[in-house]
């Protein structure tokens, strides 16, 4: 069928995936060029000045509350590949484990990036540093991505925090491209199952906000824009060959269906501190629905005055559609709306 829009409003195309089934909306075109040197620079563009696509792309009626997107720019260094901005309900990630996996199954895939080989390798500009990806390729097809994370730490251990309706809560403060709180589920009671999936986000938020208003997070060795809590990571032992089954409750409550790629990376990171893993040590994590992802200390660095861990994530991404979004001027909800 043809058909072409009665106005001139902005068109956005874009490439629909989902990553150990956590969706990814990956922008290929219509989106305005991001001003800016390095990646937070041009996340803050992103922010001041185009907010009303990220609303458009991410929210109903195009999108919904736990809908996740990206848009790729220019690299900003000289030996990169591509940038990415990764897009939510409340605003904008600093890194995002299972964008990084979905971007790259996408842009090998559907070629929007100029790579090959039996394994090729892609070099990732985000807000929180340099990622690298390395996509396995079976009969032309990505089958699954491992990528280097940026130096994940824990930040605080064993911090108790004082949250309305669940008394005093421990969690433990770590980074992997984001900061989360991770909390064992039993504590608060509460089990990590899909039919729990309203408590979660109620118990999540509860503990992210405690956790906001009384610790100040800061980022040893990182721009001051790294310097807010993205989540909480309720989690409880896994059966079988998985280490641990986890959800992470981000943003404005959105409910990651995939094990987190950046949660993992600071989970990595907690366990290798607490002497719980070795050095190459590889664990597998589940998430809410299921899925899983393999995750292990590839080596240990340092941040400031911190002792941190590259971790190497591995996990599998799926192209689900591609779509023009049109923008009607007369459209009384070109702001978009959330329900849950």
């Amino acid at each position: 069928m043809k058909w072409n829009p009665s106005h001139d409003g902005p068109r956005l195309t874009v490439i629909d995936a989902h990553t150990a089934g956590e969706p990814l909306r990956v922008v290929t075109g219509g989106y305005p060029a991001l001003e800016g040197d390095t990646m937070l620079e041009k996340r803050r563009c992103a922010r001041e000045r185009h907010d009303h696509l990220r609303c458009l792309l991410m929210h109903e009626p195009r999108g919904h509350a736990d809908m996740y997107g990206c848009v790729l720019t220019p690299p900003v260094t000289g030996d990169g590949d591509v940038g990415v901005l990764f897009l939510h309900n409340e605003g904008y990630s600093t890194m995002c484990g299972h964008g990084i996996i979905g971007l790259v199954k996408v842009g090998i895939d559907c070629g929007l990036l100029d790579i090959t080989g039996d394994d090729p390798v892609v070099r990732i500009d985000t807000p929180a540093g340099r990622v690298t990806a390395t996509a396995r390729v079976s009969g032309g097809r990505v089958v699954d991505v491992s990528f280097r994370n940026v130096p994940s730490f824990m930040l605080e251990r064993d911090f108790v925090v004082e949250v309305e309706g669940l008394g005093d809560v421990t969690c433990d403060i770590a980074y992997g491209g984001a900061f989360y709180a991770y909390v064992d589920a039993g504590s608060v009671g509460v089990d990590v199952e899909p039919s729990n999936v309203a408590r979660l986000i109620d118990v999540g938020m509860r503990i992210k906000r405690s956790v906001m208003a009384s610790y100040d997070i800061v980022h040893p060795a990182g721009d001051a824009d790294l310097n807010f809590l993205y989540g909480t990571i309720l989690s409880r032992p896994g059966q079988g060959d998985v280490f641990t089954r986890n959800v992470c409750i981000f943003a404005d409550g959105e409910v990651d269906r995939s094990p987190t790629g950046t949660g993992v990376s600071g989970r990595a990171a907690i366990l290798h501190a607490r002497g719980d893993i070795n050095t190459g040590q590889r664990i597998r994590v589940e998430s809410i629905i299921g899925t899983r992802f393999d995750v292990c200390v590839a080596e240990v660095v340092p941040v400031g005055e911190l002792a941190a861990i590259v971790p190497e994530v591995t996990g599998a991404a799926h192209i689900t559609g591609r779509a023009e979004f049109v923008v009607d001027p007369d459209d009384p909800l070109l702001g978009g709306v959330l329900l849950r």
